[in-house]
Protein backbone atom coordinates (compact mmCIF):
# COMPACT_ATOMS: atom_id res chain seq x y z
CA UNK A 1 0.00 0.00 0.00
CA UNK A 2 1.42 3.37 -1.05
CA UNK A 3 2.27 6.00 1.55
CA UNK A 4 0.03 8.90 2.47
CA UNK A 5 1.42 11.97 0.67
CA UNK A 6 1.80 14.95 3.02
CA UNK A 7 0.79 18.03 1.02
CA UNK A 8 3.04 20.91 2.06
CA UNK A 9 1.10 23.46 -0.02
CA UNK A 10 -2.16 22.76 1.82
CA UNK A 11 -0.53 22.78 5.26
CA UNK A 12 1.49 25.95 4.48
CA UNK A 13 -1.78 27.67 3.50
CA UNK A 14 -3.22 26.73 6.90
CA UNK A 15 -0.12 28.11 8.69
CA UNK A 16 -0.49 31.40 6.75
CA UNK A 17 -4.19 31.56 7.64
CA UNK A 18 -3.29 31.08 11.32
CA UNK A 19 -0.68 33.85 11.02
CA UNK A 20 -3.23 36.20 9.43
CA UNK A 21 -5.63 35.49 12.32
CA UNK A 22 -2.84 36.19 14.85
CA UNK A 23 -1.98 39.46 13.09
CA UNK A 24 -5.63 40.57 13.08
CA UNK A 25 -5.91 39.76 16.79
CA UNK A 26 -2.72 41.69 17.63
CA UNK A 27 -4.01 44.70 15.71
CA UNK A 28 -7.38 44.56 17.44
CA UNK A 29 -6.26 43.78 20.99
CA UNK A 30 -2.84 45.49 21.17
CA UNK A 31 -2.98 48.11 18.43
CA UNK A 32 0.06 47.09 16.42
CA UNK A 33 0.92 45.24 13.22
CA UNK A 34 4.07 43.07 13.05
CA UNK A 35 6.69 44.02 10.47
CA UNK A 36 9.26 41.91 8.61
CA UNK A 37 12.39 43.44 7.06
CA UNK A 38 14.24 41.52 4.35
CA UNK A 39 17.71 42.56 3.20
CA UNK A 40 18.94 41.36 -0.20
CA UNK A 41 22.51 42.08 -1.29
CA UNK A 42 23.36 41.38 -4.93
CA UNK A 43 21.52 39.96 -7.92
CA UNK A 44 21.24 36.22 -7.22
CA UNK A 45 18.17 35.22 -9.33
CA UNK A 46 16.89 32.55 -6.93
CA UNK A 47 17.24 34.91 -3.96
CA UNK A 48 15.36 37.66 -5.81
CA UNK A 49 12.40 35.35 -6.50
CA UNK A 50 12.45 34.10 -2.91
CA UNK A 51 12.52 37.64 -1.48
CA UNK A 52 9.65 38.71 -3.76
CA UNK A 53 7.55 35.74 -2.57
CA UNK A 54 8.34 36.55 1.07
CA UNK A 55 7.25 40.17 0.64
CA UNK A 56 4.03 39.17 -1.13
CA UNK A 57 3.06 36.60 1.50
CA UNK A 58 3.97 38.99 4.35
CA UNK A 59 1.51 41.58 3.01
CA UNK A 60 -1.15 38.93 2.31
CA UNK A 61 -1.03 37.96 6.00
CA UNK A 62 -1.66 41.57 7.01
CA UNK A 63 1.88 42.38 8.14
CA UNK A 64 4.16 45.23 7.14
CA UNK A 65 6.88 44.33 4.65
CA UNK A 66 10.16 46.28 4.48
CA UNK A 67 12.52 45.43 1.60
CA UNK A 68 16.11 46.60 1.28
CA UNK A 69 17.89 45.77 -1.99
CA UNK A 70 21.58 46.61 -2.04
CA UNK A 71 24.15 46.34 -4.82
CA UNK A 72 26.57 43.41 -4.98
CA UNK A 73 29.54 45.70 -4.24
CA UNK A 74 27.94 47.36 -1.18
CA UNK A 75 30.57 47.68 1.60
CA UNK A 76 30.10 45.29 4.51
CA UNK A 77 29.92 48.19 6.98
CA UNK A 78 26.90 49.59 5.11
CA UNK A 79 25.03 46.30 5.60
CA UNK A 80 26.02 46.22 9.28
CA UNK A 81 24.78 49.80 9.73
CA UNK A 82 21.45 48.86 8.10
CA UNK A 83 21.08 45.93 10.52
CA UNK A 84 21.77 48.29 13.46
CA UNK A 85 19.01 50.64 12.25
CA UNK A 86 16.55 47.76 11.85
CA UNK A 87 17.42 46.49 15.33
CA UNK A 88 16.45 49.90 16.71
CA UNK A 89 13.27 50.31 14.62
CA UNK A 90 10.17 49.40 16.70
CA UNK A 91 8.11 48.86 13.52
CA UNK A 92 10.43 45.98 12.54
CA UNK A 93 9.81 42.78 14.50
CA UNK A 94 11.69 40.40 12.26
CA UNK A 95 14.95 40.82 10.32
CA UNK A 96 16.08 38.44 7.61
CA UNK A 97 19.33 38.92 5.71
CA UNK A 98 19.09 36.77 2.58
CA UNK A 99 21.94 34.30 2.15
CA UNK A 100 24.32 33.88 0.43
CA UNK A 101 25.98 37.25 0.91
CA UNK A 102 28.71 38.41 -1.52
CA UNK A 103 32.14 36.91 -0.90
CA UNK A 104 33.61 40.14 0.55
CA UNK A 105 31.21 39.98 3.50
CA UNK A 106 31.48 37.95 6.70
CA UNK A 107 28.08 36.24 6.98
CA UNK A 108 28.60 35.34 10.62
CA UNK A 109 29.39 38.93 11.56
CA UNK A 110 26.19 40.13 9.86
CA UNK A 111 23.96 37.39 11.32
CA UNK A 112 25.34 37.78 14.84
CA UNK A 113 24.63 41.52 14.79
CA UNK A 114 20.88 40.90 14.37
CA UNK A 115 18.94 41.32 17.62
CA UNK A 116 18.22 37.72 18.76
CA UNK A 117 14.59 38.72 19.43
CA UNK A 118 14.29 39.79 15.77
CA UNK A 119 16.25 36.85 14.34
CA UNK A 120 13.38 35.17 12.47
CA UNK A 121 15.79 32.81 10.69
CA UNK A 122 16.77 31.37 14.08
CA UNK A 123 20.50 31.39 13.25
CA UNK A 124 21.82 33.69 16.00
CA UNK A 125 23.97 31.81 18.56
CA UNK A 126 21.66 33.09 21.31
CA UNK A 127 18.66 31.40 19.71
CA UNK A 128 20.66 28.25 18.98
CA UNK A 129 21.58 28.09 22.67
CA UNK A 130 18.06 28.80 23.90
CA UNK A 131 16.68 26.09 21.64
CA UNK A 132 19.22 23.56 22.92
CA UNK A 133 18.33 24.14 26.59
CA UNK A 134 14.60 24.10 25.97
CA UNK A 135 13.85 27.81 26.40
CA UNK A 136 11.47 29.84 24.24
CA UNK A 137 13.46 30.64 21.10
CA UNK A 138 13.13 31.49 17.45
CA UNK A 139 14.04 28.29 15.57
CA UNK A 140 15.04 27.91 11.90
CA UNK A 141 12.04 27.88 9.58
CA UNK A 142 12.67 24.66 7.66
CA UNK A 143 12.93 22.44 10.77
CA UNK A 144 9.87 24.15 12.30
CA UNK A 145 7.94 23.42 9.11
CA UNK A 146 9.18 19.84 9.03
CA UNK A 147 7.82 19.18 12.54
CA UNK A 148 4.46 20.65 11.54
CA UNK A 149 4.36 18.34 8.50
CA UNK A 150 5.18 15.27 10.60
CA UNK A 151 2.52 16.20 13.15
CA UNK A 152 -0.05 16.69 10.40
CA UNK A 153 0.09 12.91 9.91
CA UNK A 154 0.69 11.87 13.53
CA UNK A 155 -0.22 14.51 16.07
CA UNK A 156 1.77 12.98 18.94
CA UNK A 157 5.37 12.18 17.98
CA UNK A 158 6.24 11.23 21.56
CA UNK A 159 8.32 8.08 21.87
CA UNK A 160 9.13 7.73 18.18
CA UNK A 161 12.63 6.75 17.10
CA UNK A 162 13.65 9.66 14.86
CA UNK A 163 16.70 9.68 12.60
CA UNK A 164 17.88 12.98 11.11
CA UNK A 165 20.19 12.36 8.16
CA UNK A 166 22.38 15.46 7.98
CA UNK A 167 24.04 17.61 10.64
CA UNK A 168 23.99 21.14 9.22
CA UNK A 169 23.47 24.15 11.49
CA UNK A 170 20.55 25.23 9.31
CA UNK A 171 18.52 22.00 9.33
CA UNK A 172 20.06 18.89 10.89
CA UNK A 173 21.05 20.16 14.34
CA UNK A 174 17.98 22.35 15.03
CA UNK A 175 15.76 19.58 13.65
CA UNK A 176 17.15 17.22 16.28
CA UNK A 177 16.50 19.78 19.03
CA UNK A 178 12.90 20.29 17.93
CA UNK A 179 12.29 16.54 17.80
CA UNK A 180 13.68 16.22 21.32
CA UNK A 181 11.06 18.78 22.35
CA UNK A 182 8.46 16.47 20.80
CA UNK A 183 9.80 13.69 23.07
CA UNK A 184 11.30 11.66 20.24
CA UNK A 185 14.39 9.51 20.72
CA UNK A 186 16.74 11.23 18.27
CA UNK A 187 19.75 10.03 16.29
CA UNK A 188 21.71 12.42 14.08
CA UNK A 189 23.24 10.45 11.21
CA UNK A 190 25.52 11.74 8.46
CA UNK A 191 27.90 10.71 5.71
CA UNK A 192 30.38 9.21 8.20
CA UNK A 193 27.78 7.15 10.10
CA UNK A 194 28.64 3.44 10.13
CA UNK A 195 25.97 1.13 8.72
CA UNK A 196 23.80 4.11 7.81
CA UNK A 197 21.10 2.03 6.06
CA UNK A 198 20.65 -0.06 9.22
CA UNK A 199 20.44 3.09 11.37
CA UNK A 200 17.72 4.53 9.13
CA UNK A 201 15.81 1.21 9.13
CA UNK A 202 15.25 1.61 12.89
CA UNK A 203 13.50 4.97 12.44
CA UNK A 204 9.78 5.59 12.90
CA UNK A 205 10.47 9.10 11.59
CA UNK A 206 13.16 9.92 9.02
CA UNK A 207 14.20 13.49 8.20
CA UNK A 208 16.50 13.56 5.17
CA UNK A 209 18.60 16.74 4.96
CA UNK A 210 21.95 15.67 3.56
CA UNK A 211 21.88 17.55 0.24
CA UNK A 212 22.46 14.56 -2.06
CA UNK A 213 19.86 13.56 -4.65
CA UNK A 214 17.94 10.37 -3.76
CA UNK A 215 20.62 9.44 -1.22
CA UNK A 216 18.21 7.68 1.17
CA UNK A 217 17.01 4.53 -0.58
CA UNK A 218 13.55 3.06 -0.39
CA UNK A 219 15.02 -0.14 1.04
CA UNK A 220 16.27 1.82 4.07
CA UNK A 221 12.77 2.84 5.15
CA UNK A 222 10.99 1.00 7.93
CA UNK A 223 7.47 -0.05 6.89
CA UNK A 224 5.00 2.57 8.09
CA UNK A 225 7.63 5.22 8.90
CA UNK A 226 7.05 8.95 8.40
CA UNK A 227 9.52 10.38 5.86
CA UNK A 228 10.20 14.13 5.73
CA UNK A 229 12.39 15.00 2.73
CA UNK A 230 14.10 18.39 3.12
CA UNK A 231 16.32 18.02 0.05
CA UNK A 232 15.94 20.11 -3.10
CA UNK A 233 18.32 18.92 -5.81
CA UNK A 234 18.28 19.73 -9.51
CA UNK A 235 19.30 16.75 -11.65
CA UNK A 236 19.38 16.11 -15.39
CA UNK A 237 17.05 13.53 -16.90
CA UNK A 238 18.06 11.29 -19.80
CA UNK A 239 16.46 13.72 -22.25
CA UNK A 240 18.75 16.48 -20.95
CA UNK A 241 16.00 18.38 -19.16
CA UNK A 242 16.30 19.24 -15.49
CA UNK A 243 14.04 18.05 -12.70
CA UNK A 244 13.86 18.60 -8.96
CA UNK A 245 14.31 15.62 -6.65
CA UNK A 246 14.72 15.27 -2.91
CA UNK A 247 17.27 13.48 -0.75
CA UNK A 248 15.01 10.39 -0.67
CA UNK A 249 14.42 7.87 -3.45
CA UNK A 250 10.78 8.90 -3.56
CA UNK A 251 9.06 6.24 -5.68
CA UNK A 252 10.63 3.33 -3.79
CA UNK A 253 10.23 4.93 -0.34
CA UNK A 254 6.56 5.75 -1.02
CA UNK A 255 5.85 2.03 -1.42
CA UNK A 256 7.04 1.35 2.13
CA UNK A 257 6.50 4.47 4.23
CA UNK A 258 3.34 5.32 6.13
CA UNK A 259 3.58 8.96 5.05
CA UNK A 260 6.02 10.93 2.91
CA UNK A 261 6.57 14.50 1.73
CA UNK A 262 6.96 15.02 -2.03
CA UNK A 263 9.64 17.17 -3.66
CA UNK A 264 8.63 19.71 -4.77
CA UNK A 265 5.48 20.52 -2.81
CA UNK A 266 6.43 19.18 0.60
CA UNK A 267 8.83 20.99 2.92
CA UNK A 268 9.52 23.85 0.45
CA UNK A 269 6.21 25.75 0.83
CA UNK A 270 6.52 25.53 4.62
CA UNK A 271 9.68 27.61 4.84
CA UNK A 272 8.15 31.02 4.04
CA UNK A 273 4.97 30.16 5.98
CA UNK A 274 7.10 29.43 9.06
CA UNK A 275 9.10 32.63 8.52
CA UNK A 276 5.81 34.51 8.86
CA UNK A 277 4.94 32.40 11.90
CA UNK A 278 8.33 33.27 13.42
CA UNK A 279 7.73 36.98 12.77
CA UNK A 280 4.53 36.86 14.81
CA UNK A 281 6.32 34.87 17.52
CA UNK A 282 9.13 37.48 17.54
CA UNK A 283 6.58 40.30 17.91
CA UNK A 284 4.95 38.49 20.83
CA UNK A 285 8.31 37.85 22.53
CA UNK A 286 9.36 41.48 22.15
CA UNK A 287 6.18 42.59 23.94
CA UNK A 288 6.15 39.85 26.55
CA UNK A 289 2.99 38.26 25.10
CA UNK A 290 2.07 34.60 24.52
CA UNK A 291 0.39 33.19 21.43
CA UNK A 292 -3.39 32.95 21.91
Amino acid sequence: MAAFVIDGKVIAAKVRADVAADVARLKEQHGFVPGLAVVLVGEDPASKVYVRNKAQQTVECGMQSFEFKLAEDTPEEEVLELVRKLNADPAVNGILVQMPLPKHMDSNKVLELIDPLKDVDGFHPMNVGRLSIGERALAPCTPVGSVILARSFKDDLSGLNAVVVGRSNIVGKPMAQLLLRENCTVTIAHSRTKDLPDVVREADLVVAAIGKPEFVKGGWIKPGAIVIDVGINRVLKEDGKGKIVGDVEYAAAAQVAGAITPVPGGVGPMTIACLLKNTVEAALMQRGLMRA
